[in-house]
């Protein structure tokens, strides 16, 4: 019998071994060394698909740091998200539905599950699953709290009661959480806030569960696509498929009561502009590889195309502000380095040409990153050949799929964690006491500090209060001192002589933190007196905390009431360029913001200050409102449209035609919209490509993501639903063009362009349609 090996170390002596006699040979070792590197960086069968084993083998991990596999197939199935419970074990949501061919064929199929993974010999890797829900469809979000389970799945948020570790009263918490968008487009994350609220992303409500079982849903700001996280200090970071990380300079629960407000200042902001990526292997199964500029002349993507998962690095093993990216179309993770300037945040990314985590395997799909007990950072990889949605599926990546099979086999994930290689491995048991949980709140490792607080909270351990209240005093801990101060919100015993202790704290975040907290007394102290505590910390001329008191006052009511309105207006008046404080104030004078112009207009004569700007956008963007019977009319009218709208144009383009910000340009008021019918059938049906001007303004990357998929090759929409769609957006938002698409519109166009799979530039469109 014949048979060669290779050793795993290349600095050893290569040999060939026939029968048992091993002999020196440097031209096999040559001939070996390079099928080795093939071997272990690209595939050990016919398929591509790699052992887990192999795919670790396969990874380029910055040096200083190693990776281990937690679970794999058939332990966990296509996870897409986690949350660990106070015993260790892995919640894990399980989307097996996703994608079974590029048709997206059998979606609806009800296979989805809920699972819990649990190391029952505490070596790192888990060894036991438990089903705890199962026939579920496309599972996409869970989170532990109250001592339940939310869990996602669309169009329905259920909360489902714990019982002996099975799950029992089923109730609904919200009908319409995933409604209409497609996989790619609908709410995700339930991520549990330092303020005690639930955030998600690619969502403007958040949600929280009361101490008598009720639950409260209120606004917040529209953020991110998938994946969702949160700092030490309880800001929020997300991103979009071609953005590398945005942010929020405020606390999550301010700024957005007035809904006439686009945008609102320190919400929504790039936090990493750079977007380019560095994969370690050619990626031509990106689904626009074919264009120019997507992919570099070794076949490597070159910006983010599939960013999600976003995770700032909280768990106290690496050192630094760190912000880890998924890109499962590059097999990669980003690490950005970031930096505190004031209230806002910047960062870059940590390394030029290379990444922290890059793998030659093309089914290494990281898809959402988190913190853990031990401090790691934990990977959750769907593995699988198809990651892009059949709904923008473009017939190259079709092809690309077909040839290399890319399809199969399904059925398969994994988890992994990373952790620098000279850290001990120590995951922190949570305690029952809770004396020793109150202590927990000022560890090092945030996944602790985080656990602890939602313990004691959903435990409602009010016997906790004058420990906690004790730790408000220290000021050698900051930390401690925040979750203390949100512990008690949670429990309901925070106090305004709470408040005013923490606004004494030497770090100016901390007494951030007590603005924040403000909000939570309305209805248990007077309105009058919380605002004087809010004037009282600023009136130093703070002007790193006036916004935080400026959005907490705002939270408080509206500029109808006396209180409210002075001190608004002796803001608006000393902080009238600053945009951050504009439109903090603008936050409170919801339906009253013509009126409020008025008043600073007295104060405030100049009307090229901020405030002025910033008011009037908000009194025209009210005065657009008025046309939403019309809306209301076209929706009835074209009822198979606005549900493609829906589906397939609204998660990019909004609800009201405005775009959304970091996306796409507005369709409201938009010539592309308005202007020569074929031009706009051509730019839907084959997509666009590059700047677009839109209204005066050229909109490119990254302040939109730079390019619009076609939907000309997507079987699943017919004609005459689409006609309906471009009839609905030629009428809508004040557009009213006053004439009809129908299908034999589309026709004319595909005529014109066959099988034409490239997006169009605007001067080709220009060129072929006019500008008109």
């Amino acid at each position: 019998m014949w048979f060669l090996w290779i050793t795993d170390n290349f600095s050893q002596i290569w040999c060939v071994k026939i029968k048992n006699v091993t002999f020196f040979c440097p031209l096999t070792a040559l001939v070996l060394l390079v099928y080795g590197v093939c071997v272990q960086c690209r595939s050990t069968s016919h398929d591509g698909v790699l052992s887990p084993e192999a795919s670790l083998r396969a990874m380029e991990l910055e040096e200083g740091f190693e990776v281990a596999l937690v679970a794999a197939e058939p332990l966990v199935v296509a996870p897409v998200a986690m949350t660990f419970d106070d015993r260790g074990r892995i919640w894990v949501a399980e989307m097996d539905g996703y994608m079974p061919d590029t048709a997206g064929t059998g979606e609806d199929a009800p296979v989805g599950r809920i699972v819990i993974l649990e190391d029952t010999d505490d070596d790192g890797r888990m060894d036991k699953r438990t089903v705890f829900l199962d026939s579920l469809v496309m599972p996409r979000a869970l989170c532990l709290v109250n001592g339940g389970l939310l869990m996602a799945e669309p169009p329905n948020l259920w909360f489902y009661e714990i019982h002996d570790g099975h799950p029992v009263g089923r109730s609904l918490v919200d009908s319409a959480y995933a409604e209409g968008g497609n996989v790619e487009h609908q709410p995700n994350g339930l991520l549990r806030g330092l303020d005690n609220w639930i955030y998600s992303a690619k969502y403007d409500w958040r949600y929280r569960r009361l101490p008598d079982g009720t639950w409260e849903k209120a606004k917040t700001h529209f953020r991110g696509q998938w994946g969702i996280s949160q700092d030490n200090w309880g800001r929020l970071y997300y991103n979009d498929n071609s953005s590398n990380l945005y942010g929020d300079y405020f606390p999550p629960g301010f700024g957005a009561g007035n809904l006439g407000q686009r945008r609102v200042a320190g919400y929504g902001q790039t936090i990493v502009a750079d977007t380019r990526v560095y994969p370690i292997r050619p990626t031509t199964g990106v689904n626009r590889g074919y264009m120019e500029g997507v992919l570099d002349t070794t076949g490597r993507l070159v910006n983010f195309t599939a960013a999600c998962g976003p995770l700032i690095y909280r768990g106290g093993l690496i050192p630094g502000e760190n912000a880890f990216v998924a890109e499962p179309s590059a097999n990669l993770i980003k690490r950005n380095v970031l930096t505190e300037e004031g209230f806002r945040m910047t960062g870059k990314q940590a390394y030029e040409g290379k990444e922290f985590l890059a793998s030659h395997d093309e089914r290494f799909r990281p898809v959402n990153l988190f913190d853990g007990p031990d401090g790691a950072l934990y990977i959750l990889d769907m593995y699988r050949g198809i990651i892009q949605h059949s709904t923008y599926l473009t017939p190259y990546l079709k092809d690309e799929i077909t040839k290399r099979g890319l399809a199969r086999p399904l059925g398969m994930g994994r988890i992994y964690r990373v952790f620098p290689k000279d850290s001990k491995r120590h995951r922190v048991a949570m305690p029952r006491r809770t004396d020793s949980l109150v202590a927990l709140l000022g560890h090092g490792n945030g996944w602790v500090r985080d656990q602890a607080q939602r313990i004691l909270v959903d435990r409602q351990a009010v016997d906790a209060t004058a420990g906690l209240r004790a730790l408000l005093h220290g000021t050698a801990r900051p930390l401690q001192c925040t979750h203390a101060l949100w512990t008690l919100e949670g429990l309901g015993q925070l106090t305004a002589s709470d408040i005013q202790t923490v606004l004494a704290h030497p770090q100016w975040q901390v007494r951030a933190q007590a603005l924040a907290a403000l909000p939570s007394l309305a209805g248990m102290a007077a309105k009058d007196d919380l605002v004087a505590i809010a004037e009282k910390a600023v009136a130093n001329g703070d002007t790193l905390l006036v916004p935080y008191a400026a959005l907490a006052v705002a939270s408080l009511g509206t500029v109808r009431e006396p209180a409210i309105m002075r001190i608004m207006e002796r803001w608006a008046t000393q902080y009238a360029d600053n945009r951050y404080v504009a439109d903090a104030i603008i936050s409170a004078a919801t339906g009253h913001e013509a009126q409020f112009m008025r008043a600073v207009a007295k104060r405030v004569p100049d009307t090229s200050m901020v405030v002025h700007k910033r008011l009037l956008s908000v009194v025209d963007a009210a005065n657009e409102r008025a046309d939403r019977d019309n809306q209301e009319q076209l929706a009835k009218h074209y009822a198979n449209g606005i549900t493609l709208f829906r589906n397939a144009c609204q998660p990019c383009h909004g609800e009201d035609g405005r775009g959304v910000s970091s996306i796409a340009p507005p369709l409201a008021g938009s010539e592309w919209v308005q202007g020569d019918k074929e031009r706009l059938i051509a730019l839907v049906l084959y997509g666009l490509t590059g700047p677009v001007d839109v209204g005066g303004h050229t909109y490119r990357a990254p302040e939109v993501s730079g390019e619009m998929p076609g939907i000309a090759h997507n079987p699943a929409i017919d004609d005459a639903d689409l006609a309906q769609l471009l009839s609905y957006i030629r009428n809508a938002w004040g557009n009213n063009t006053g004439d009809e698409v129908v299908p034999e519109d589309l026709g004319t166009v595909r005529s014109k362009f066959g099988g034409r799979t490239q997006p169009f530039t605007q001067d080709e469109l220009y060129e072929l349609f006019g500008k008109h």
